[in-house]
């Protein structure tokens, strides 16, 4: 599935407000890493990832396995973080990002 582009500016203008839930070490990616950003995009669909690598290729090449590893949408990334998405049609409104910033964002 793919965003708009007006769909992509209101999850960074949400994603402005997040803190991040995954941090990803030099370690690279593990069974744990996946498990928790697999329930952190089922819980909150919309989420920020910290990554803890010093090359910018590295995090770039880190950034796509876990893309693949979790079928996440790459919103936007700046420096060492980034904001992936994942649509959940069974999500619980208290916890997901997009619906508890809907009414402050406009958005569907």
């Amino acid at each position: 599935m793919s965003l708009s582009q007006a769909q992509k500016k209101a999850f960074r203008s949400i994603g402005h407000y997040l803190d991040p839930v995954v941090t990803v070490s030099e370690n690279g990616i593990s069974e744990g890493v996946v498990a928790e950003l697999d329930r952190a995009l089922t819980d909150h669909e919309l989420i920020k990832v910290k990554l803890a690598l010093p090359e910018r290729d590295d995090r770039a090449a880190m950034i796509d396995e876990l893309l693949d590893a979790s079928s996440a949408e790459l919103i936007q990334k700046i420096g060492k973080v980034a904001l992936l998405y994942r649509h959940n049609p069974k999500v619980n409104p208290k916890l997901s990002n997009i619906k508890r910033f809907e009414e402050h964002h406009g958005r569907r």
